[in-house]
């Protein structure tokens, strides 16, 4: 099977048994996502949003159905996967392309905790506190994922630096050298292994806990979570990684599979994934 691999969203995505043509389709929906919702491009909607000194701005279609996502991702979620923590994504140093990270002497500090209960979509209309910035990675992703499999004309997949969604049955790498055979819906990866950088001599890192606008601490390098959808399995791997312990049984009650992997010890399964995994590849 051919792949396609491009960089979008700080990111290799990689686009398995497309055609020429829907190869070309999807990298520039993955391009134009990265130029309208990217925090570190002075011409995307989203900075443009972010530095108006107005409480309710117009924004995009696009743009507007992308914030009613993580409202919703906020809501199910119990404000886990908060949009509105641009402000200690920054504060935490993670204030550039992340290629463009660098050790630094200065230390990190506290950003402002999330709000995402001051957001509001009103039609096309962005009702926000003047100040509060947006970051909405956390949804544009995974929806750009599921979008990119869907123009796909037979068997094929998506990936996009940890997230997978495929149509057909294939073999996935997982944290930790590991592997899983998917055969229905995503699989996305939330962790610190990668997406990590140095201040003042301490680890940071992007997964923010917005009841502290710190990065988390968490008993996980890595999670990975199997969804229906890969906007889905995101945003449930981004919470489980936040709730620490109490991770994997949140997934249980929600009926979604995920595999934690501590930074020194064997992964930790969940009962659903246990229950859905028939052999060392497969689920």
């Amino acid at each position: 099977m051919s792949v396609h691999r491009f960089a979008a969203m700080g990111c290799v995505v990689e686009v398995g048994g497309a055609t020429a043509r829907e190869a070309e389709a999807i990298e520039r929906i993955f391009q134009a996502r990265d130029r309208q919702f990217s925090r570190f491009r002075e011409d995307s909607e989203l900075t443009r949003v972010n530095r108006k000194p107005h409480e309710i701005v117009t924004v995009s279609k696009t743009f507007g159905q992308m914030v009613e996502r993580a409202l919703v991702a906020a809501s199910a979620t119990g404000g886990l996967v908060d949009p509105t923590l641009a402000g200690a994504l920054a504060a935490a140093g993670y204030d550039r392309d992340f290629d463009e990270l660098r050790p630094r002497a200065e230390t990190a500090h506290s950003g402002p905790p999330g709000r995402w209960r001051a957001v509001s979509m009103v039609g096309r209309l962005l009702v926000r506190p003047v100040g509060l910035e947006l970051d909405l990675n956390g949804v544009v992703k995974g929806q750009t994922v599921d979008e990119a499999v869907g123009l796909l004309s037979g068997d094929g997949f998506v990936t996009a630096g940890g997230d997978y969604a495929g149509r057909g049955e294939f073999d996935v790498a997982l944290p930790g050298g590991d592997s899983v055979r998917v055969t229905r819906g995503a699989l996305a990866t939330s962790g610190t292994t990668k997406r990590r950088w140095l201040r003042a001599g301490v680890w940071q890192h992007h997964l923010i806990d917005p009841r502290s606008g710190r990065p988390a601490e968490s008993p996980w390098a890595e999670v990975t979570v199997n969804a229906g959808t890969c906007l889905e399995a995101d945003v449930a791997a981004k919470a489980a990684f936040l709730l620490g312990f109490d991770g994997p049984a949140w997934l249980d009650a929600r009926g979604l599979a995920g595999r934690f992997l501590p930074e020194d010890s064997a992964p930790v399964l969940n009962d659903v994934w246990e229950r859905s995994v028939a052999d060392p590849v497969a689920a």
